[in-house]
């Protein structure tokens, strides 16, 4: 380990293809903010790039604890990025607990840059050290940077005359410099947003720039740091770029659909992590006609949306996975009465609380089934942080034209992830339809329905002559009245699954990527799309006759399902759950085809390293 002091230096500029950098402090210590910013300054130059935010789930865990640890990382490159990353190029660690934690996924010989003002006896007890790890000689495998970084913090804004609490929080932006210096990053991004977000408190802007231009300049001293880095602007497709995270597409896509189907957009919610921020963010546009109502519970928040629906609005409900199952008697009553509802659910770890602000795909059973009596329901999911925007739109427009509730499965990991998203023109999204009618006739019946899609009308009520009745109970087939009739329940209850099966028709066929036909397909869903996706990249890099299928439509799946499975010899299901569209493709496909699983239920994405590890032990099984 090689500790370091400030030293003029003249440098030199490294040309590298990617990054990957982690900030981890306390939760308190503004990793997510640092590594935003990173990130953000990073896209505006022309990087690809993918993000990873990591926190504890309480709002703010005991100081300097292992489990208090909030992290942030990021991807950049010149380059597809498709994933935050693996190994790590950079680590900067505000605290021991930062180190202990996430030191192994640093690579051997890498950089890890650390405030020493935080390794103190009390802090190196709290992360469960024997000893101090900057002197014992355990980093040795390290480059490790020394900086004090409380203490310059403390030194470049003795003259504000700010509080020692209000000067050690912008420690995090001297950390931020120096990140900035090491790979070339322009500073004007970051002056521009303090001096937007304090624009009324000067005192704040000015301390945060000084503390980032300090971090900035004492980097480009040390003599440790022989060369900075520069990634170039990666080759993406023309037109205007924006950096979402998965939340605020999923918000805008709702947008989109409201504004191409001319209906009122009504979003009734019950704040819950990791969807909350969807809430967050529609209530930002009632200028657009935007209705967003915070129930009092997950079953207010829905309900409340079914009543908006019976009235002819765009009606969305959002939760995660507790919320869903408290949300489920009222999903039957919206697939009974046969309106158009779509259920956001951002997946967490489980059960109960579980894991909140952690990322898994332990829901998918319970979108299929999580319901009393035949309820099946359309169920789509989202597989990066800007395709929630396209899944989001589609979402409403099946609900819209099929006439039943819409399950839209994202999670944690890309909700809470961003990356470059292409801003798309209204003009240049599909249509969308609806089964509403406005005028009465002699002939209508509000369980007509559309010959091909099985949708039945809707009637907005307080339109003469279109009264009729909803509720849970069973309808009629024609005329919507309570029936009892054995033979009408059970008309009703095939042609509802009917209809959602004839979705099917309606959705892409399902593709392979990379090889239509070889010796493994490896199939996901959701949001392991990205490392999925890499991990196939370098196995069919390295010659290998790989495949990669990804289920976005998953109730009903494409049509040519089975057709994709027959072209390869072995197929592999990876999920973030113990194998929940396993269980649901051995179910319908299982007579035909084996299909082996890769599991991981740790709250965190795959690794990209330890795919390819598995696909190719598979491979060599006779």
């Amino acid at each position: 380990m090689i500790s370091e002091k400030a030293k003029p230096n003249k440098k030199k500029v490294e040309q590298v293809n990617a990054v990957v950098i982690r900030f981890v402090g306390d939760s308190g210590d503004g990793m997510q903010l640092t590594g935003t910013q990173f990130t953000d300054t990073s896209a505006m130059f022309g990087n690809d790039v993918a993000t990873f935010p990591n926190y504890p789930s309480e709002i703010r865990a005991p100081q300097g604890s292992l489990y208090g640890v909030s992290g942030f990382q990021v991807h950049i490159g010149s380059m597809e990025i498709s994933t935050p990353g693996d190994d790590l190029d950079l680590l900067v660690a505000m605290n021991p607990a930062g180190l202990k934690t996430n030191i192994g996924a640093l690579k051997a010989g890498h950089t890890v840059i650390v405030d020493t003002d935080s390794f103190t006896k009390k802090n190196l007890q709290k992360a469960e050290y024997d000893s101090n790890p900057l002197e014992d000689g355990s980093l040795e495998n390290y480059r490790v940077i020394e900086v004090a970084m409380t203490s310059l913090t403390k030194e470049a804004l003795k003259d504000l005359g700010l509080d020692n609490k209000s000067i050690v929080r912008s420690k995090n932006m001297f950390a931020l410099g120096m990140v900035y210096w090491m790979y070339n990053r322009d500073m004007d991004h970051t002056l521009d947003f303090f001096a937007k977000k304090f624009k009324f408190k000067p005192v704040i802007a000015e301390a945060n720039s000084k503390v980032l231009k300090a971090g900035f300049y004492y980097a480009e001293t040390l003599e440790l740091i022989p060369n900075s880095y520069t990634v170039a602007p990666s080759k993406m497709d023309k037109g205007q770029y924006r950096i979402v995270n998965g939340n605020t597409a999923t918000a805008w896509g709702l947008l989109a659909a409201s504004e191409k189907s001319g209906l009122e957009l009504f979003l009734g919610s019950y704040p819950i992590t990791p969807a909350t921020d969807i809430l967050h963010e529609l209530v930002k546009y009632k200028h657009f006609g935007v209705k967003a109502f915070q129930a009092e519970d997950e079953i207010a928040g829905i309900t409340s949306s079914i009543g908006a629906s019976f009235a002819g609005d765009l009606a969305i409900t959002t939760t995660s996975g507790p919320g869903l199952a408290l949300k489920g008697e009222a999903i039957g009553l919206a697939l009974m009465t046969e309106l158009p509802l779509v259920i956001i659910n951002v997946q967490r770890g489980g059960p109960s609380t579980g894991l909140p602000t952690k990322t898994e795909q332990s829901d998918l059973l319970q979108a299929m089934y999580g319901r009393n009596g035949e309820s099946p329901v359309i169920v789509i999911a989202a597989s990066s942080p800007a395709d929630c925007f396209d899944y989001s739109y589609m979402a409403a427009k099946l609900a819209l034209e099929h006439m039943t509730p819409v399950i839209l499965l994202t999670d944690g990991y890309i909700a809470n992830g961003s990356e470059p998203w292409k801003i798309k023109s209204i003009n240049d999204m599909e249509p969308i339809g609806n089964r509403k009618i406005t005028t009465a006739s002699d002939s209508w019946h509000p369980y007509d329905r559309d010959n091909d899609t099985l949708a039945r009308n809707w009637a907005v009520p307080g339109t003469p002559g279109l009264e009729h009745r909803v509720g849970g109970l069973e309808k009629d087939k024609v005329s919507g009245n309570v029936s009892y009739i054995p033979e009408n329940h059970e008309y009703m209850t095939n042609i509802r699954a009917e209809k959602v099966k004839r979705v099917e028709n309606y959705i892409p066929d399902l593709k392979s990527e990379y090889q239509e036909e070889g010796d493994l397909l490896v199939v996901g869903w959701g949001g392991t799309y990205g490392s999925l996706h890499s991990a196939v990249g370098r196995m069919n890099d390295e010659g290998h006759k790989v495949g990669h299928v990804h289920f976005n439509y998953i109730n009903p799946m494409p049509k040519n399902t089975e057709e994709v499975f027959s072209k390869f010899k072995k197929i592999i299901v990876c999920e973030l759950n113990k194998g929940q569209l396993a269980f649901v493709l051995k179910a319908r496909y299982g007579n035909k085809h084996e299909f082996k699983q890769y599991n991981k239920v740790q709250g965190l994405p795959f690794s990209v390293i330890d795919l390819e590890e598995k696909f190719k032990t598979l491979l060599k099984e006779k």
